[in-house]
Order: C-alpha cells, then structure tokens, then sequence
C-alpha cells in the first residue's frame, strides 16, 4: 500500500467519536485561532483592494468572506479567507515540518462546510485530516532540506492537506481521496523568492494552496483521477523534486496513534517564528537584566540555520523599510522588544519602522548560525541573545523553545485574550463576544453561518 493511500484511507475511515477528547478540544483551538486571526487582517488595505477587486468579477455570491460583510464564489472564498489568514503573521505553525497549517487548511474547510452546508463537527473532522495530512507531508519532504532548496512547506505541504480536508467534507471515496491528494502533490509549489526584495506576496502562498486543494477535491468528485504514486515516483516524484533529504516513511508513522496537531505552536507575536525565541530572550533581559537601548553597546544572536536565513541575512532583513521586511527581521524585533517592552501589531507601523531610535538600535544587532541550534531544529527553535553593555557587562539568555510553543504553550486564557484582541481591532466588543462564543461552540452548528 502507498504511503498516500495510507493516509487516504485514514481520512476516509476517521470519524467524529473515535477521536481523543483532548484531540478534539485542540482541533477546536486551531480552528479559533484560524478564524480570529483572518478576521483580523480583514481591514488590512491591500485585502480590501484584492477583496474589491475580485468580487467585482463574481457574479456568485454564496460563500462569505472573514470579516467582510460579504460574500463570493467558493473558490475566491478559499483564495480570499485564506490571504487574511496569513496576513497578520500570528497564525499558527507546526515546527516539525515548518507548516503554517491553519492557515491554508481552516480556509479551504470553512469554506466547503459553508457552501455544503455542513455542520460544525463535520467541520472540525475536516480541519483534523487537514491538520495530520499537512503535517506528515511536511515531516517526510524534510525541513531543513527542503527550506534550504526554498521552498515554502506551508504551500508545497498544505495544498495535500487542502485536498484531503475537502475531500473528507464532500464524503469521497479511500480511491478519490487518493486521487484528490495526488492531484495536489502533483500542483504544489511556492517559493521564499519574496524575501529577497521584501514583496509583499508572501500570503499568495497558502491562499493558492487552500483553493487547489479545494478544486482538488472537486475534481476528483468529477471524476478526475491522480497520481497515487506521485510522493517517490522516478519521473515527477514530489519528494525527490524538493528535498535533498526527505523520508517517506514519516507519511504514515505513528498515525493515528501520534495526532500531530497536539503539536502546533501558537504565535503571540505578529511576526515570522523564527524571530519569537529572540523576542522572548530580549524581553527577559529588559526585564530581568535592566537592559535598555541607552546602556547597550551592542547585541548578538545565536540561532539555528533557517533562522538566521529567513530572519538576518537578507538586506531587507538588516536594513528593514517597510513591515514586510520588519516581520523577518531579527534586528528589527530585537529593537522594538528592547524599545518598548514588547512586540505587537503597532510595532510594524511605517512610523515605528523609520523611527531613528529603532534603526539606529538595529543597527547594532547581529545574527549569527550557531550548529548548537542548528542541530536541535526543527524540534526546538531556540537562540541565545547576548547584550555587550557599554560598561563592560555581558548579559545573555537562552531561550530552548520559544512562548507558545507546545514546550512553552500559552494557557487558554492567553490564547483566548490573543484572539479577543485580534477581534476588536476590527469590531465593538460586543461584536467579538459573539464571535468568540460563536467560534467556542461550533461543534453544535448545524449550519455554518458568515463571521
């Protein structure tokens, strides 16, 4: 049996009461999570043009957008929830196969449960095959090899589990299920090409991999067949063609016994993880350590491989001019946390970014590989900062495992305060309660309604 159908029939064969409680608390969480922060970004300007833009060419309206008081065709849904999904950088990840899951997963499977009109526990079944299909495809491509060849595992990985999210909703066949995976492998793509010039693309990626594994789905309801073979054949294998060290054996190990979305962190920071353990370390030191940029000579931070390449060596890393630079950048959240005491939404405003006390404070911090962080990655993303004080002191800190990690989690009452938060950027408390109570209790929704 291939290790594709292995997963197939999983998806195919799962249901609802078979699933642990705690499982099922946690997929609930995800999903949460998901959702509130799309909601988030739902004013974000270039959403709301892209947003325009598209509706204008629609003249279906049955499926609603996050946030935005209207609706669209399914597949510009999926496209479109899914751009604000990753818009705010706090959605969550899945370090050990460096996946930003909710975000191209909980699109696609809203999405479908709405026009289908599924009930919310069909819903949260779905998000769960999403979850433990993107995960393990990412584990097997390998992620350090397959981050180092550029590729972005939250498209290449997410589009499969996309497909067999959907797959589940639309109750396909173990044969279509396979098909619609194969399909997506078959499709999957997007590049870190983004960070050479700061583009703001970044979020094309999951949201082109929420809507191909959604018309995935569809297709293989059609009647489209795909690639069963697809993970490791010779000619066109998805594994070999992005990874220099993947193991397909991680496709099917543990599962059902090892539910992988018992693993994924939940971001308190608006940026890329890789920059949180540094956060987290330049908090400490402010607070515990009287650290402040007037007493600082300057800093350095010790940190895996992938860190430092996503988060300290691109000239928009160093030199950081507008937010999408600011949210990779290492010296630049080093800066704000040492500034202000924290690193929030309002830190990567153009005013905050230009300030000359933050560029002039990143100025003097530096990034460098450390093989001691390097070799604990992917399942400890960990640094150690070092503040060289202007009267001879050396302060440092090492932080294992970064705030919100599932070796650091953040308690419900955090998570639920992130997301309330997130909520009222955009609405009246009054309005985010609802939403949050809505969001708390979708497991008895028969029918999915616009948030």
């Amino acid at each position: 049996m291939t290790e594709l159908r292995v997963l197939a029939k999983f998806v195919h064969d799962l249901n609802w009461e078979a699933v642990p409680a705690d499982v099922k608390e946690t997929t609930k969480n995800v999903l949460i999570d998901s959702v509130g922060v799309g909601i988030g970004a739902c004013r974000n300007e270039q959403n709301v043009s892209i947003i325009n833009e598209f509706t204008s060419l629609c003249s279906d309206h049955s499926v609603s957008i996050w946030g935005q008081g209207k609706k669209t065709s399914l597949f510009q849904a999926v496209f479109l929830n899914a751009l604000e999904g990753h818009t705010l950088e706090m959605d969550d990840v899945h370090t050990r196969s460096k996946t930003h899951i909710g975000t191209v997963v909980t699109p696609a499977v809203w999405s479908v449960a709405e026009y289908e009109k599924k009930t919310g526990q069909e819903l949260l079944l779905a998000e769960l095959c999403g979850y433990e299909v993107t995960a393990r495809i990412g584990m097997a491509l390998g992620v350090s090899a397959h981050r180092n060849l550029g590729w972005h595992a939250t498209s290449t990985a997410g589009v499969i589990g996309a497909a067999a999210a959907c797959a589940k909703l639309l109750g396909l066949t173990e044969n279509q299920i396979v098909y619609a995976m194969g399909m997506a492998a078959q499709e999957a793509g997007g590049t870190w090409a983004f960070l050479g010039d700061g583009a703001s693309c970044k979020i094309l990626n999951p949201a082109t991999a929420a809507c191909t594994g959604a018309k995935c789905a569809y297709l293989a309801k059609a009647g489209m067949t795909g690639p069963e073979h697809v993970l490791t054949t010779e000619d066109g294998g998805m594994l070999a063609a992005m990874s220099n060290g993947y193991d397909v054996s991680k496709v099917s190990a543990d599962l059902g016994k090892v539910w992988e979305v018992k693993f994924m962190d939940n971001k308190p920071y608006p940026c890329c993880r890789s920059t949180h353990c540094t956060i987290d370390g330049s908090l400490y030191l402010r607070e515990h350590e009287g650290v402040r940029p007037e007493n600082v000579d300057h800093v350095d931070v010790f940190t895996y491989l992938v860190g430092n390449k996503q988060c300290g060596m691109s000239e928009g890393s160093i030199h950081p001019t507008k937010a999408v630079e600011a949210k990779f950048s290492t010296p630049f959240t080093v800066a704000s946390a040492l500034l202000y005491g924290r690193v929030t939404l309002e830190e990567f405003t153009q005013e905050k970014i230009d300030d000359p006390k933050v560029q002039e404070l990143l100025s003097r911090v530096k990034v460098i590989t450390d093989d001691s962080f390097t070799n604990q990655y992917p399942d400890h993303w960990g640094c150690r900062v070092v503040a060289y004080m202007k009267d001879g002191r050396t302060c440092e800190v090492t932080i294992p495992d970064a705030s919100g990690s599932t070796d650091n989690p953040l308690t419900i009452e955090q998570l639920t305060a992130k997301i309330k938060g997130i909520l009222l950027r955009v609405m009246d408390e009054k309005q985010a309660d609802q939403t949050m109570e809505y969001l708390h209790n979708i497991e008895s929704a028969e029918e999915l309604q616009a948030v």
